[in-house]
């Protein structure tokens, strides 16, 4: 209870308690809870700055950096899941980026409306200094944005700040049942023969449409990816990460200097799921190396179909890998037309190893990316619904690489002949695309 001497006093202190709650009020109605994270998250700041209009150069490059050279984006969606917000995927240096804006373009008069922007930036960073990250923005009522910009400041001219279109904005019937996402490739890939065979299996299996983030390949392998963008199958997208940051070709740091791990392979995974959510009904993450290998079924529409009857409310399958080592050979199938493209064939490595005691067998997956909200390598970091482990008995990853176990020797490992039953398509295909690119 408050004691005045004199009336004047009280007055003057009755107002400034009634000041300070107009003005706690008020912040506070600038303020809306992510139902997601149970953050608060800020709503549209300033309308309109200055008068100023929509203006600025659209960005066309995949990977676009900000002025500060510790932000990139790569690209906006919109996201109305649980309220209308524009998430932009983009890689930010964990510590120091603090502070972003929406900078929306509103449609029809073309107004600029700014908003703070939530800087999550995915857990999955494996210790390098900068990570995968969504810069989310609550959308302003009132507008239909159909480009935004990200900036430092929620000043400034418009005309300075490039302008990326904010995708997903239209649903659409889904054009195509799977999407195949191969993340990074670099090194100057040049692996032909396996590729090759990679994507007529995913075309056997189901697949319509592979996305790569194509950083550089071989001058043989840019004839291969030439043709099968000719025939509808694949989509590049640029990835020229390496032009922007110091990369490791590791998953985690090593403290060599480096910025990002394997070529930013967990931002182009999570790119892809957004830019597939409106056009795939299923996403595949896994490496070209990698094929998802159907047990009980003949492919992966009726596989998934199984999988989500017995499964109902689950939006992400994980996939046991397994690894059939190339330096073990079965010569069954040994088509001398193959042995001049450089590559492994898959048709040859037929044996697997064992499962290691106390080792857990990575995974990879098939999602509904209508339910995903981050995605990691191996698991999904945050997703609506649930995640379901696949038996072994239904399918697992065929993984032709290198042997992990080198000591093992032949009759220790397994051998596993899924592969042949799709030889004849398989050969029958491979044939085709060799004959109309390489030989």
């Amino acid at each position: 209870m408050i004691h005045c001497g004199k009336k004047h006093v009280c007055a003057v202190v009755a107002c400034i308690l009634i000041f300070g709650s107009i003005l706690i009020c008020y912040w506070k109605d600038l303020q809306l809870p992510n139902t997601i994270t149970g953050k608060i998250f800020p709503q549209a700041t300033t309308a309109s700055p200055a008068g100023q209009l929509c203006t600025g150069k659209i960005a066309q490059n995949a990977i676009t950096p900000l002025e500060d050279n510790k932000t990139f984006i790569i690209s906006p969606y919109f996201d109305d899941r649980e309220s209308k917000v524009t998430r932009v995927i983009g890689i930010v240096h964990h510590e120091d980026v603090k502070q972003l804006y929406c900078w929306f373009c509103c449609q029809p008069n073309g107004k600029i409306y700014v908003s703070n922007a939530k800087i999550d930036v995915h857990s999955d960073r494996f210790g390098f200094p900068y990570g995968a990250a969504d810069i989310v923005c609550l959308e302003p009522e009132n507008c239909d944005p159909t480009h935004v910009s990200i900036h430092q400041s929620a000043h400034g001219s418009i005309d300075q700040l490039p302008r990326f279109e904010i995708k997903n904005r239209k649903a659409e019937p889904f054009a195509v049942d799977f999407t195949v996402c191969i993340s990074a490739m670099f090194g100057n890939y040049n692996n032909v023969l396996q590729f090759i065979q990679s994507m007529e299996m995913y075309k056997i299996l189901g697949a319509q449409k592979v996305l790569i983030y194509k950083n550089n390949c071989s001058h043989l392998m840019e004839k291969v990816l030439k043709f099968y963008v000719e025939e509808g199958t694949v989509e590049i997208i640029p990835w020229p990460i390496n032009s922007h940051l110091k990369v490791s070709s590791k998953w985690h740091f090593m403290q060599d200097g480096t910025h990002i791990g394997y070529y930013g392979q967990i931002t182009a995974l999570n790119d892809c799921i957004y830019r597939n959510m409106q056009r795939s009904k299923f996403v595949v993450l896994n490496d070209v190396d990698e094929i998802i290998l159907p047990l009980k079924h003949p492919d992966w529409k009726t596989m998934m179909s199984s999988l989500q009857e017995q499964n109902p409310g689950t939006g992400i399958f994980l996939f046991e890998n397994h690894i059939f080592p190339e330096t073990i050979s079965t010569h069954t199938f040994n088509i001398s037309s193959w042995s001049t493209v450089p590559g492994v064939d898959v048709l040859q490595h037929v044996h697997r190893e064992p499962d290691r005691k106390d080792v857990f067998n990575p995974r990879k997956m098939i999602v509904d990316p209508q339910k995903v909200i981050q995605t990691s390598v191996h698991s999904v970091l945050r997703a609506y619904g649930n995640s379901v482990n696949v038996p072994m008995d239904v399918a697992l990853i065929y993984h032709c690489r290198k042997p992990l176990q080198r000591d093992l020797p032949r009759e220790s490992l397994i051998k596993d002949t899924t592969l042949w039953r799709y030889n004849s398509s398989l050969i029958m295909n491979v044939n085709k695309v060799l004959s109309q690119t390489i030989l």
